[in-house]
């Protein structure tokens, strides 16, 4: 199995969070960026189909094992919208891509709206090579509703706003260990870290 991954993003974030759900198979994580690959398009409409081109593109560039995220809010209200676009919702109503005024928009798109049911959505895509004809997939769900206001300080994107029943507090009110337990993004890793050791790893045996 390859020693190094290639993350298919430029967010720090995202690395911090990667970094530390992946250390477990002992392989260095690094992002495209730091070797001069450019981001990929992401023209589909789900998160499935965006993750595995942003994989096989990092890949191709890198010669090497990638892996990629495309994840994002889905609220049932507005027909799972932000979804696969939550990363610049607010430039499609004229506003700045920033994660301030992605939220404003989300708000305001909900105002009035008593249905508030939500949740994170986040797909990994891993590929030994572009074309691994054998690419894994997983997918993890993070269930909450929006609130009326953000509440807390840490994370990042949407985790002011979505409320998380279960634990009594927003996603930007936990902490990172927490976050990292409980999350969509957690979620996917623990089932890509499962399927790396049953497709990569025993199969290299």
């Amino acid at each position: 199995m390859a020693t190094r991954l290639v993350l298919a993003s430029n967010n720090a974030k995202k690395l911090v969070e990667l970094q530390a759900l992946f250390a477990p198979l002992g392989m260095e994580l690094v992002t495209q960026g730091s070797l001069g690959i450019p981001e990929a398009e992401e023209p589909h409409p789900t998160f499935v189909e965006n993750a595995l081109a942003k994989a096989r593109h990092a890949a191709l560039a890198s010669g090497g094992a990638a892996i990629a995220d495309d994840s994002g809010l889905s609220v049932d209200a507005l027909g799972g919208a932000p979804g696969v676009l939550s990363a610049r919702y607010a430039t499609l109503f004229g506003a700045e891509k920033s994660d301030a005024a992605n939220n404003r928009v989300l708000l305001d798109k909900l105002a009035g709206e008593s249905r508030r049911r939500a949740r994170f959505v986040c797909v990994l895509a891993a590929v030994r090579r572009a074309d691994d004809p054998e690419p894994l997939i997983a997918m993890g769900r993070w269930e909450g509703e929006v609130l009326e206001s953000g509440r807390g300080s840490r994370g990042f994107g949407y985790d002011p706003l979505l409320f998380i029943p279960s634990l009594g507090k927003s996603v930007a009110e936990l902490d990172a260990d927490e976050k990292n337990r409980l999350s969509h993004r957690a979620l996917a890793a623990r089932q890509m870290l499962a399927l790396m050791q049953e497709v990569w790893l025993d199969r290299d045996r």
